[in-house]
């Protein structure tokens, strides 16, 4: 009997996975342990083995492809095997699932889509068409009944669309309605967006049609973004889309860090287990702040606000795959030492990819600290990760003149924050004295070593 292997559920609040590797070819022998596909969250990247000794049947997506969890990816059975939808056994990854209502066992019933209605043509049939191929085939113009499909069981995949578009140039919705009633040709060059045939370029001259030669290409490259780019920016673009984000900077005076700082190297040297960074001091003082104004340990709901008890201190990790942001659970619980410990495992494992992904949902978190002084930065706009209420940007430490007594000006270091705060939830009063608050436990901050 066939293995229907399918895509893993990493943590409750992941809703699909990225495929990035698939190895193994249909018709290609597999054995158990064997690397059968690699996919990623969001932030972090996962492999996937197989169940059992066998002949790959059927793949049905492609690297890049977004896949929901629990969806069928791939069979596993015998050489020359027929599989039926019944004659399938899925298979479940060991961490725990809960399958969803509407994912079914059946063989191609998720991984073929037929085109809408208005895509068919009489007595052309169904077609079946991955979600990727049949957006960029909606956006492009694309024809789907003139493509041959070379996923499974004769599916378009995006690649055909892809093959199609290189030898087919673009067309206006009403160039190529003019187009068939009138006979015309459509074959010349487009002057319209990205060299779209219009409906005046159908009336021209094919000479005169000739768009000139487009730059080079050694002037430029265009590479495509990464699947982690992708979803950054598309949770960065809809943050601020769907929140009234605004920002106050202030600076604190950082002597008093300067101070702890050299305290905890001394211990460090006469043997203190642990190195406590300014990044550490600071966000011990964030949560001091955060105790004492509730309203930013906060979700904003729409309708509603969600205050915490608990303060779940987000933080943002610069890796190589991209911008991470795990969450410290009860971080007012945690001493100095406790929080410095945390902060430091839980951003090795961002970087080695072995993070949690539910440390990783915005949902986890209820306010988040970015922390950009290391490179330097004067001064941002941090960007709020929704549906928190707020998040804190770090900036350097930069002299700056104070008064220290009798009308006596010095420079004096101060360390950069920068508050961005929802509007909807947050006034901007409150706001202020919340980021006051902050400089007040930076500039009065003690810890026990």
């Amino acid at each position: 009997m066939a293995t229907l292997v399918i895509m893993p559920k990493q943590g409750q609040s992941v809703e699909s996975c990225i495929l990035t590797e698939i190895p193994k070819r249909v018709g290609e022998r597999v054995a158990k342990g064997e690397l059968l596909f690699a996919y990623e969250t969001d932030k972090a990247s996962f492999e996937e083995f197989a169940p059992v000794d066998g002949v790959i049947l059927a793949f049905h997506f492609e690297p890049g492809d977004e896949v929901p969890v629990l969806q069928e990816v791939c069979l596993i059975g015998a050489e020359g095997e027929v599989v039926t939808p019944s004659a399938a056994t899925p298979v479940v990854s060991p961490a725990p699932v809960q399958e969803k209502e509407g994912v079914g066992s059946a063989v191609g019933e998720k991984v073929t889509m037929p085109v809408a209605a208005n895509d068919k043509q009489e007595g052309q049939g169904e077609i079946f068409v991955s979600p990727r191929a049949k957006k960029l085939a909606n956006a492009r113009g694309a024809d789907l009944h003139a493509i041959a499909g070379s996923g499974p069981n004769g599916r378009i995949i995006e690649r055909d669309v892809v093959a199609y578009l290189a030898g087919h140039p673009r067309v206006t919705p009403l160039a190529r309605k003019r187009a068939d009633e009138e006979q015309l040709c459509s074959g010349c060059e487009g002057s319209g967006l990205a060299g779209t045939i219009t409906s005046r370029d159908l009336d021209r001259p094919i000479a005169a049609s000739v768009a000139a030669p487009v730059a080079a290409s050694a002037e430029y490259e265009i590479k495509k973004l990464s699947n982690i780019r992708k979803l950054i920016a598309k949770a960065m673009h809809q943050s601020l889309q769907n929140s009234a984000q605004l920002t106050h900077h202030l600076s604190a005076d950082a002597r008093r860090l300067s101070q702890l700082r050299k305290m905890v190297k001394k211990a460090v040297e006469e043997g203190y287990p642990t190195n406590i960074t300014l990044n550490d001091l600071i966000c011990f003082a964030v949560i001091k702040a955060l105790k004492q104004y509730p309203q930013a340990n906060s979700h904003f709901l729409g309708d509603s606000m969600k205050y915490f008890k608990k303060v779940h201190l987000g933080l943002a990790v610069d890796t190589d795959r991209g911008l991470m942001v795990p969450v410290i659970r009860n971080a007012d619980d945690l001493s100095i030492q406790g929080l410095s410990n945390q902060m430091r495992e839980i951003a090795g494992a961002c970087r080695n990819g072995s993070i949690n992904p539910d440390l990783l949902s915005s949902e986890a978190a209820t306010f988040t600290i970015s922390n950009l002084g290391n490179y330097g930065v004067e001064m941002f706009t941090p960007v709020i990760n929704l549906p928190q209420s707020a998040i804190l940007g770090v900036n350097a430490i930069i002299p700056r003149p104070k008064e220290i007594g009798d009308g006596v000006y010095a420079f004096v270091p101060h360390l950069g924050l920068s508050l961005t705060y929802n509007h909807q939830a947050l006034d901007g009063g409150e706001a202020t004295r919340f980021l006051k608050q902050i400089a007040t436990e930076i500039e009065n901050l003690t810890i026990e070593l």
